[in-house]
C-alpha cells in the first residue's frame, strides 16, 4: 500500500477506471491503481474531481487537504469509518510500554543529533566536538536504562544542553549565533528558524497521525492535555535533527538567509519576516518533496514520516512489537 502525494501546484486528480490520474494541464504526471492506494495528500492548490472523491470514499481511502507547509485544512473519510478505532487501545497502554517507547524516541533523538554534528565536525573540527559526541552517545545508552519518565526527560534535557551549543559551533556566517535553545519567544535568528521549522513539521505529523486514526493526544514521552497533542510531539523528536536542524545549517552556511533582511524583532522575540518565511518555506518544501528510496519504491521525503506513524499504529496493535525510530546513518 502507498500514499499518493500531490505537491505540484495546479494539478487535477481524475478517475480513469481503477486508476487515479494526476494531471498538470495536458500532461499526465502520475497514475496510481486504487487497490494499491492507502491515502491521498493534496498540498496547496490542486483539484480533485467528484468521481475521484467518490471512488476513494468507496474504497476507504482518506483524502487530506493541506497547505504546502503541511498544515491540514481537513480530510475526507467514508461515513462508515466512524470514530477513531484505536483510541481505546491507546488509552489503556501499559505504563511500562509507554516508557519503553519514549526511551527509544529519546535515544533516536540523541543519536540523530550526534550524527548531524559528526558530519559537520568532520569539515570543521572544534575543541569541544569530540567530548560532545562521546557524551551524546553515553546519554543515548542511558536512555534505554531509565526507570521513569522523569529520569528520561532529565537525560533528554542534558542532551539538549550539549547539542545546541555544538550545533551553534557549526554555523559559518557572521550574525548567526546559537548558544542555547530559546523557544517562547525565540530570541535570535537561528532560534527563530528552528522554532518555525519545528512548527511546520509538527503540523504535518498531526495530519498523518489523524489519517491513521490514531489519537494524537495519547503520547508516551510528552505530557498530554486538551491543548497539547502529545503523540505528535513524541514523533517530532526523531525528525528534529534530520529535517529541521540540518536545513537550518544549510540555509545559514550557504548564505540563503540574511541576518539583516529576513528577520524582525517584536514582543521580546525574533521571528522570520515575510521575506524570510518565503525563503525558508521554499527550501523546506523542496527538501521534503525530494524523492528517496523506501521499501515501497521511490517516495517523497514526506513518506519517512508516514512510515513511522504506520509503525506506531502496528506496535499499538501488537505490544510485543518493538518500535524502531527513524535513524540517520
Amino acid at each position: 500500500m502507498r500514499t499518493l502525494y500531490v505537491s505540484q501546484q495546479g494539478c487535477r486528480l481524475n478517475l480513469k477506471q481503477e486508476f487515479l490520474q494526476v494531471q498538470w494541464r495536458e500532461t499526465l504526471l502520475q497514475e496510481v491503481s486504487l487497490p494499491l492506494l492507502e491515502q491521498v495528500l493534496v498540498f496547496g492548490r490542486s483539484q480533485v474531481t467528484t468521481d475521484a472523491v467518490r471512488a476513494c470514499l468507496k474504497r476507504d481511502i482518506p483524502i487530506a487537504f493541506l497547505s504546502r507547509l503541511g498544515y491540514c485544512y481537513g480530510r475526507l473519510i467514508p461515513i462508515e469509518r466512524g470514530y477513531r478505532r484505536l483510541a481505546h487501545l491507546q488509552q489503556s497502554l501499559p505504563e511500562e510500554w509507554r516508557l519503553r517507547m519514549a526511551a527509544q524516541m529519546v535515544r533516536a533523538k540523541l543519536l540523530n543529533g550526534r550524527v548531524l554534528l559528526m558530519r559537520q565536525l568532520r569539515l570543521r573540527p572544534t575543541e569541544t566536538g569530540p567530548l560532545t559526541l562521546r557524551s551524546l552517545e553515553h546519554l543515548a545508552e542511558q536512555a534505554l536504562r531509565t526507570t521513569s519518565l522523569e529520569q528520561l526527560r532529565g537525560i533528554e534535557g542534558a542532551g539538549a544542553a550539549l547539542y545546541f551549543p555544538e550545533l551553534g559551533n557549526c554555523l559559518q556566517r557572521p550574525g548567526f549565533v546559537l548558544l542555547t535553545r530559546t523557544r517562547r519567544p525565540p530570541t535570535n535568528p537561528v532560534n527563530a528558524m528552528l522554532s518555525f521549522g519545528y512548527m511546520v513539521l509538527w503540523n504535518h505529523l498531526l495530519t498523518l497521525i489523524e489519517l491513521q486514526d490514531l489519537d494524537p493526544y495519547q503520547g508516551c514521552l510528552h505530557a498530554a492535555s486538551e491543548r497539547h497533542a502529545a503523540l505528535v510531539s513524541d514523533l517530532l523528536e526523531e525528525f528534529r535533527s534530520p529535517i529541521v536542524d540540518s536545513l537550518m545549517l544549510w540555509l545559514v552556511n550557504t548564505g540563503v538567509m540574511n541576518v539583516e533582511e529576513d528577520f524582525e524583532y517584536h514582543e521580546g522575540g525574533c521571528f522570520l519576516n515575510d521575506v524570510g518565511r518565503k525563503k525558508y518555506l521554499k527550501a523546506f518544501v523542496q527538501r521534503m518533496e525530494g524523492s528517496i528510496q523506501t521499501d515501497e519504491g521511490e517516495q517523497p521525503r514526506w513518506d519517512l514520516l508516514t512510515q513511522q506513524v504506520k509503525q506506531i499504529k502496528k506496535c499499538i496493535y501488537n505490544l510485543e512489537e518493538s518500535y524502531q525510530p527513524y535513524r540517520i546513518r
